[in-house]
């Protein structure tokens, strides 16, 4: 039996998503906890990429995508007209599989963000610079070349940038979409250390196909196909014992 240790941060309930006629998401029924990681598991086009895109309204940007249902983070609507979508997505911090840092420098890249949304002196900025940059371990390495393009780092530098980036609005929630896909074992392993720091004090989704790093890191997991939320459960029961025979099947690597 699955026990969730931590009350609901995300609560999905009924959620259909369309891309024109094409219905993405059947039905979906979810609760993110708070201050835990959430692994989303299953096969290329499930619609698992989908579903984090719902999360921060990021499909308001295409009309002829749509969502019906009901999604609430700590109880108050998300879906609704009259959200404040870049509050919203300040709440709610996504990071993408490749590193997209702004063609601006290290420094402006992560100070981008709380001059958007916050009235805050250059001194007070430069502070939430180094404080972001320091949550995703990335400080010690670029405290002397802040001035310096962002795209000077590394592919493993420029994606903890942009986790810096995200950090600097202070989000509640963040959102990962393959984040070390593109990235190296050392790389990818500073990430995922830095996702388990961060769950301290905020919720984290995570899309991965990569069932070891799921098991690693996500204190609860939901396994996706064709659209449908198969199972969800404790990471442990996902991989020792699941009840539906499409994750048996997926987790054993049958296919994927």
């Amino acid at each position: 039996m699955n026990v969730m240790m931590n009350p609901a941060k995300i609560a999905i309930k009924d959620l259909d998503f369309y891309y024109g006629q094409d219905r993405a998401l059947i039905g979906v029924n979810l609760q993110i906890p708070e201050r835990q990681i959430m692994g989303i598991i299953g096969p290329s086009g499930c619609g698992k990429s989908t579903l984090l895109r719902v999360l921060n309204r990021m499909y308001d940007l295409y009309p002829d995508q749509r969502v019906t249902g009901e999604v609430t983070l700590d109880g108050q609507d998300i879906l609704g007209s009259q959200v404040d979508l870049n509050l919203l997505r300040s709440r709610v911090g996504m990071v993408f599989q490749t590193p997209t840092s702004f063609p601006l420098s290290i420094h402006d890249n992560v100070a981008i963000g709380p001059q958007l949304y916050e009235r805050m002196s250059t001194s007070d900025v430069d502070d939430r610079v180094q404080e972001s940059l320091t949550r995703a371990a990335l400080w010690n390495e670029v405290k002397d070349r802040l001035p310096n393009p962002a795209d000077s780092l590394s592919v493993g530098q420029q994606q903890r940038l942009c986790i810096a980036r995200t950090l600097a609005t202070r989000p509640e929630v963040m959102l990962f979409d393959e984040p070390t896909s593109a990235l190296d074992p050392v790389s990818s392993q500073k990430i995922e250390d830095l996702m388990n720091e961060l769950k301290r004090d905020i919720t984290i989704a995570i899309v991965t196909h990569n069932l070891q790093q799921a098991a690693r890191c996500a204190d609860q997991v939901a396994f996706f196909y064709l659209g449908e939320l198969v199972e969800v459960g404790s990471t442990k029961q996902i991989f020792t014992s699941p009840r539906q025979l499409h994750t048996q099947n997926y987790v054993a690597g049958r296919f994927g």
